[in-house]
């Protein structure tokens, strides 16, 4: 973590919390979409995320930590399975292409589309399960990604209750994914609240899941689609994020305009990057707005000192995002696309700290498992590991390595060693003095490349032995 950001961080007020946990914690699992690595009010003045960063005040930030994945899908499988994309059979992504070239579906033809099809392979454990297990009501309100039809939803996966978006994303407001309506209540598709918001109504099912379940233990998972791009169609639409006006207000320095271009090969009105900015900004702030209604009601039934709060975006940040110092973001191995932004929340962590080690989302499973005294089924090899310890300062991370590919995008950190390979370009950096990396040592030190090349080249063996997964695996 660079100086000033560490010294943001630590200069916080310590707010006090209970060091030993009740048999059965509750746990909250806030996931953002596309947020910028710096784009946390507590980082940036520009940011107004005051629940947000009321996580961070009162618990850790971490500066050092990684998802699996640089795009939507693969990255929010593995952190639910906790394990690598590669080995859970889900590492590219459940998504249309069609509409890149401005083509709407019908439904007969969306019906048989890979889309509509594809989903997680039923043999994997999902984290939900476990809290089943435990005899914990579970619930996801926002965005699944992990499969639509009926045998892939929520419901058949673990939760008790699931109300969002089935897919990569949607336009806000009619929540429709480039016109095909992509909003279920349960087992089935739902336009009963279209026009509506849609952060607006995860936060509202989310009150009421608190409200009918806070005296037994829960799983609330709130995976936002904010601050993602909105998936319309229309050009001037499709090129930001979407917020309501009275958040845009909040933000008079950015100008609410669009500019001429060319989309779908013709002339088109599309924001400028004042209005992505914008509406990114403004999405943000409304998603914290229903975090911050999430910490209130923990607050009012006296559970929050009982309850672990986590929250990171699902890889690095698009759009009108900031990823800074990082390099790159969304889509790419460099670490604006791999490092996201992170905080937790919960009892035995010190308030206002800031852990600097080496962490990644596949942590998560083994972690919470750990927390409600649960067993991964034997068998199931996980990537990750307890990190409770390193989150409370009592011990170092057991993670030395983290590899990632997409297609012909790959990468690999060992210890502070990070090597990226983008189609036939190469790089080379050592993070300890180059976090931004731009000092590409792939000429000078070539038996340093060799060597991460070859723990990559050892990991995508692994891989490739490991039990064939659906959908991409060939068995």
């Amino acid at each position: 973590m660079n100086k000033s950001l560490c010294s943001l961080a630590c200069c916080f007020v310590a707010i006090g919390m209970s060091s030993a946990f009740a048999s059965t914690p509750n746990v909250v699992l806030i996931v953002s979409d596309d947020q910028g690595y710096s784009d946390l009010g507590i980082l940036n003045d520009e940011v107004i995320s005051p629940n947000l960063d009321r996580i961070v005040k009162e618990g850790v930030l971490l500066t050092n930590f990684y998802v699996a994945w640089p795009a939507c899908t693969p990255s929010r499988g593995a952190f639910l399975t906790g394990r690598y994309p590669q080995r859970n059979g889900m590492y590219d992504m459940i998504r249309n292409e069609a509409p890149d070239y401005g083509h709407k579906y019908t439904p007969e033809e969306y019906s048989v589309t890979w889309e509509r099809i594809g989903g997680m392979d039923l043999r994997e454990k999902l984290l939900p399960e476990y809290f089943q297990g435990a005899g914990y009501q579970t619930a996801i309100f926002g965005k699944w990604d992990l499969g639509m039809s009926r045998r892939f939803l929520p419901k058949q996966r673990g939760f008790n209750e699931f109300y969002g978006l089935v897919n990569t994303g949607i336009d806000y407001f009619t929540h429709e994914r480039y016109g095909v309506p992509s909003m279920y209540s349960g087992d089935h598709l739902t336009e009963e609240d279209k026009g509506t918001y849609c952060t607006e109504l995860f936060e509202r099912e989310a009150v009421r899941f608190l409200k009918e379940n806070h005296e037994r233990p829960f799983f609330l998972y709130l995976p936002f689609n904010a601050p993602h791009g909105a998936s319309n169609l229309d050009p001037a639409i499709r090129s930001a994020a979407q917020a309501p006006e009275e958040y845009k207000k909040l933000y008079p320095h950015l100008e609410d305009s669009l500019r001429k271009s060319t989309k779908y090969g013709k002339p088109a009105m599309v924001a400028t990057p004042e209005k992505r900015r914008l509406e990114y900004l403004g999405a943000v702030t409304a998603m914290d707005d229903a975090i911050g209604s999430v910490l209130e009601l923990l607050d009012e039934y006296q559970i929050a000192d009982n309850t672990i709060v986590i929250f990171f975006s699902d890889n690095g940040g698009g759009g009108g995002s900031k990823n800074s110092p990082l390099r790159g973001g969304k889509s790419q191995m460099f670490e604006g696309g791999v490092r996201v932004c992170a905080a937790v929340r919960g009892p035995g962590i010190p308030a206002g700290s800031v852990c600097d080690e080496f962490l990644t989302s596949l942590e998560l499973l083994p972690t919470i498992a750990a927390k409600i005294g649960v067993q991964p089924d034997s068998g199931i090899v996980l990537d990750g590991f307890d990190m409770w310890p390193v989150l409370t300062g009592e011990t170092e991370s057991q993670r030395k390595e983290m590899f990632w590919k997409r297609q012909n995008k790959e990468g690999a950190r060992v210890g502070n060693w990070k090597w990226v390979r983008h189609g036939d370009d190469q790089f080379l950096f050592n993070l300890d003095d180059d976090l931004a990396e731009q000092n590409d040592l792939i000429e000078q030190m070539p038996d340093q490349a060799d060597r991460l090349r070859e723990a990559f080249a050892n990991w995508l063996d692994e891989m490739e032995a490991a039990e064939p997964r659906g959908p991409f695996r060939d068995f």
